[in-house]
């Protein structure tokens, strides 16, 4: 039986700051880029991950943006 690897934030930064420092990838490419040196049976989870880090960040960003106008509308 084939083990998924389940990737964190901190593997993926780690993985990509690997590539970087070899010269594979640059800082500017796109973080697809990352797909053609990762397993693509693996690929799925590290895309998983991303978008939890993403929603994460919208959500946490739409927080503030109302916290912000709530202070501003508060005066």
């Amino acid at each position: 039986m084939i083990q998924s690897v389940q990737y964190s934030m901190q593997s993926i930064q780690d993985e990509a700051r690997q590539l970087v420092q070899q010269g594979v990838v640059s800082r500017n490419q796109p973080i697809y880029v990352l797909c053609q040196y990762i397993p693509a049976r693996e690929w799925a989870s590290v895309e998983c991950e991303l978008e939890k880090v993403a929603t994460s960040c919208a959500i946490a960003l739409a927080i503030c943006s109302v916290a912000k106008i709530g202070k501003t509308t508060n005066r």
